[in-house]
C-alpha cells in the first residue's frame, strides 16, 4: 500500500472516530435471525506463543470480544475489563484483539502488547494476534461481527478502540456496545445476563 492511501486511511479513520457516538448500543431484534456463521468457526492466533485457538472452547458461555489499544485515551479500560474478568470470568469471557487501525494508537508488535497489559493492567484474559477491525484487510472473525449477511442482525463496526460485542452461549451475536461503554454500564449488566 503506498504512503500516501495509508496516511489517507489513517486521516479518515481518525476523523471517523473523533465524531464518531462513542455510546452507541445495538441488540439483536427479538424476532429469530438466520446467521451464516457462529463464534464457534473460527480459530485465532493467542498473541503469546502464536497458538491456534479454536473458538468454540467458549461453548456455553457468554463471550464479549474487545478492538483494544495501547496508546488510546480509552487504554485504561484494561483495569475495568480485567476487574470484570475477575469477577464474572466464570461466566462471562473476556478475548481482547489489539488493532491499529484508528490513530495508529497499536503500533507495538505481540510481545510488546503482552508486556504492557500484564505489567500496566495486570491483563489475564485471552488476549489474540493484531488484527484489522475494518477496512480491506479486515479479520475473518471481524468481518463475521460486522457483516449482517453472516451475524443475521448487524453492521455496526467498531468505529475506535474499546468495541465491543457480545455473544451468547450458543455462539450467536447479540449486542454491540461502542467505546465508551464500560462493564458496569446497566445496560451492559443487562446484556451479559449479570
Amino acid at each position: 500500500m503506498s504512503f500516501l492511501k495509508t496516511l489517507f486511511i489513517m486521516i479518515t479513520s481518525l476523523i471517523t472516530g473523533l465524531f464518531a457516538d462513542k455510546s452507541e448500543v445495538a441488540k439483536k431484534p427479538d424476532f429469530d435471525v438466520v446467521a451464516k456463521q457462529s463464534l464457534y468457526d473460527f480459530k485465532v492466533k493467542s498473541l503469546v506463543g502464536n497458538k491456534t485457538v479454536d473458538l468454540s472452547k467458549y461453548k456455553g458461555k457468554k463471550v464479549v470480544i474487545l478492538n483494544v489499544a495501547s496508546k488510546c485515551g480509552y487504554t485504561k479500560q484494561y483495569a475495568d475489563w480485567e476487574k470484570f474478568n475477575k469477577e464474572h470470568g466464570d461466566k462471562v469471557v473476556v478475548l481482547g484483539f489489539p488493532a491499529n487501525n484508528f490513530g495508529g494508537q497499536e503500533p507495538g508488535t505481540s510481545e510488546e502488547i503482552a508486556t504492557f497489559c500484564s505489567a500496566t493492567y495486570g491483563v489475564t484474559f485471552p488476549m489474540f494476534e493484531k488484527v484489522s477491525v475494518v477496512g480491506d484487510d479486515q479479520a475473518p472473525i471481524y468481518k463475521w461481527l460486522t457483516s449482517k449477511h453472516l451475524n443475521g442482525w448487524n453492521d455496526k463496526a467498531p468505529t475506535w478502540n474499546f468495541c465491543k460485542y457480545v455473544v451468547n452461549e450458543k455462539g450467536e451475536l447479540t449486542n454491540f456496545f461502542a467505546s465508551k461503554i464500560l462493564p458496569t454500564d446497566p445496560e451492559f449488566l443487562t446484556a451479559v445476563g449479570i
